[in-house]
């Protein structure tokens, strides 16, 4: 038999990680880009009084935001586990 690699062992695991956190980048994006849209639109766009579109469009911003620091403090930011001795 051959005694050849995994992708996972070639990767280093790597692979899932990296797809992961970008797409966890691009979901805070998401949610920040349609929280703008929602606070923006015309009230005749949607289905919702315009004090409940805007409130919409502030949490979809807010959520976006601490998504997109807690993405960022998780998959981007080094460590300094090794300083700290």
């Amino acid at each position: 038999m051959l005694n050849r690699e995994t992708t996972d062992e070639r990767l280093g695991k790597r692979g899932a990680n990296n797809v992961m956190r970008y797409f966890s980048l691009f979901m805070a994006l998401a949610y920040i880009s349609l929280g703008i849209f929602l606070w923006f639109a015309s009230p005749e766009a949607f289905s919702l009084s315009p004090a409940v579109q805007r409130t919409l469009g502030g949490i979809f911003v807010l959520y976006g935001i601490i998504r997109f620091v807690r993405t960022y403090q998780q998959h981007f930011k080094k460590s300094n586990d090794t300083s700290a001795r």
